[in-house]
This record gives structure tokens, C-alpha cells and sequence, in this order.
């Protein structure tokens, strides 16, 4: 593996970019590999005098999660990524990373198995044992998208910058999750520099759920990341998005139109499964993305308790 400290020769280099390297190593990935670690100014959080913060692609999860000033301004990235995998992992993983990571199908993952995410021409999971497939059908691949942090980026507005390109809107690195073979859109050699977040939005009250198949330390099957202005008991701003339901992460303006019209949030919450059509298999998560949607318009409205 190569560890290399300019960033343009990393560019040219090309091959595999590894980072914290926890999904790489997961994946058992052949090279070749080139080390992003020793890449300067791609870490750490530096802020604006108008409260807007960028983020470096190095930064660890962990520092995401316990900065006390990201926590104030911008409290759903932090509250999203305090809720992802171990202690651990998330100082090792990095924002970078967990924002470009593959999808974790297991037939993609097999190297028995042929799909579109490895030069194939079909999508064994559609047919095959796969319990927690994407609900929102975009295309060939049914494989959700993995990204927690994305989830959360997408509900702050947030902007991605890249080597060689201007800064654009978090969900242009996705797509509309058409193309079977990817899980984001960056060129073979583009490397992601910093996500951008805009000015703090004043009295924003935020929460983030992810409902899995065991206590803790699991991969969603549906997660859900709201950001809310509640005055005088009227909900004034609102932006919710979803991920483990669609090949890319799901901002639901349904959702937002719904609460910032008065309706009760049950109702609000109920219209997150309306772009949804799943398999048989995949039917409970119907009542489990509108569960998750109500359980953190609750927990930013200060109207229910966790569950």
C-alpha cells in the first residue's frame, strides 16, 4: 500500500483510496491501494464567521460526534454520527469514508457471486435472501445505500467538495441511485476533500434514530435524521431525510410540507412511506420507516420520549 502526502500525485496515482480503511478491510479489497492519511489539511473542522463549518474528509467520526461546537451549530451530523457503529470503529472511520463506503449486500460482498456492482448484468438479491432491500425502487440494484453521515449532510443542506471541482449540493454525490454499478458518483481518481455546512439555523432542534436488528453496534435498517424550528408550538423549519430504504440517501419534502402545516406528526410520518413500493419480503419496513420518522419528529419536538 502506497502512503503518499501530495495530493495531486495521489490523483494521478489512482487505484483504491483507503482512509480509516474499515470498510476496505471488510471487503477484502484488491489493490492497488493508495494511503489517504498522510494527505495534509484534509482533517479537522474550521469555521466561518457566519457559523458555517467545513468539515476535512480525514476527520474521524468520533471527533464528528463529541465536538462541542458541531454539537451546538449543527446538532444532527453530531447527533448522527454519535449513533453510528462502536466507539471504536468511529475513531478509526472516517467522514470522508463513511460517506463513500459500498453498499453492504452480501452477494455483492461474495466473490461467488456475479451482480451489477462487480461487472455483472443482474441483481441476485432481488430474487435471493435479502431482508433488508432499498422500499424505493430507482433501479436495477435493490442494495440501500449505507451512509449514516450522508443521511444527516443531506438534512443540513449541506455541499461536498472534490479535487478538481467546484463545491455541489451533498445529494449530487449520490444521483438518483439509477446506476446499478455505483454507490456514489465521484470519478475513478476524484478524491473527496471536505463537506461544507451552511450557517446554523437559530432555534434548530434536531434528532436521529436508526432502527436495527439487535441492542446496538448493527447496521440500519431504517434510520431517520430530522432537524426542526418549533415557535410557540408551530413547527417553522423543517428538513427530514431517511437512508436504508433507497439506493441513495432520501430527503422526504412530503414530510417537511406536512409539518410545516400544522399536521399532527402521526400523519406527517405516515407520508414517509409514499414513494415505497417493496417486495413481499420487505413489506415490515413500511411500518418501520414511518415508526423511525415519528420516533425523532417526537424526540425534536420534545413530545415523546425515546424509545
Amino acid at each position: 500500500m502506497t502512503v503518499l502526502t501530495d495530493l495531486g500525485e495521489a490523483v494521478r496515482r489512482g487505484g483504491e483510496f483507503r482512509a480509516g480503511g474499515t470498510d476496505l478491510m471488510g471487503r477484502r479489497a484488491a489493490g492497488p491501494h493508495v494511503d489517504l492519511r498522510g494527505l495534509p489539511d484534509l482533517s479537522g473542522i474550521t469555521w466561518q464567521a457566519d457559523g458555517s463549518a467545513r468539515i476535512g474528509a480525514l476527520t474521524t467520526v468520533a471527533r464528528v460526534a463529541r465536538d462541542a461546537r458541531l454539537a451546538g451549530a449543527h446538532p444532527c451530523l453530531a447527533l448522527t454520527a454519535a449513533g453510528l457503529a462502536t466507539p471504536q470503529i468511529r475513531e478509526v472511520a472516517t467522514l470522508g469514508g463513511n460517506l463513500l463506503q459500498r453498499n453492504r449486500c452480501a452477494y455483492f460482498r461474495n466473490p461467488a457471486f456475479s451482480c451489477h456492482q462487480n461487472g455483472g448484468d443482474h441483481c441476485p438479491a432481488r430474487a435471493g435472501l435479502a431482508p433488508n432491500a432499498a422500499i424505493v425502487d430507482s433501479g436495477p440494484c435493490v442494495a440501500p445505500h449505507p451512509s449514516s453521515l450522508a443521511v444527516a449532510l443531506l438534512a443540513c443542506d449541506a455541499s461536498a467538495e472534490a479535487h478538481g471541482r467546484d463545491a455541489f449540493p451533498i445529494a449530487d454525490l449520490y444521483g438518483d441511485g439509477s446506476d446499478p454499478s455505483r454507490d456514489h458518483l465521484l470519478s475513478p481518481g476524484e478524491i473527496l476533500l471536505s463537506v461544507v455546512l451552511p450557517p446554523p439555523v437559530p432555534g434548530e432542534r434536531a434528532a436521529y434514530h436508526r432502527a436495527i436488528s439487535r441492542s446496538e453496534a448493527e447496521w440500519p435498517l431504517v434510520e431517520a435524521a430530522a432537524r426542526l424550528v418549533v415557535d410557540e408550538g408551530r413547527i417553522t423549519f423543517a428538513r427530514v431525510a431517511v437512508g436504508g430504504v433507497a439506493r441513495v440517501p432520501v430527503r422526504l419534502p412530503e414530510v417537511e410540507e406536512a409539518l410545516l402545516a400544522g399536521e399532527p406528526l402521526d400523519r406527517a410520518a405516515g407520508l414517509a412511506t409514499a414513494r415505497c413500493s417493496p417486495a413481499a419480503r420487505d413489506h415490515y419496513k413500511l411500518t418501520l420507516l414511518a415508526g423511525t420518522v415519528l420516533e425523532v419528529l417526537e424526540r425534536a419536538t420534545g413530545t415523546g420520549e425515546p424509545r
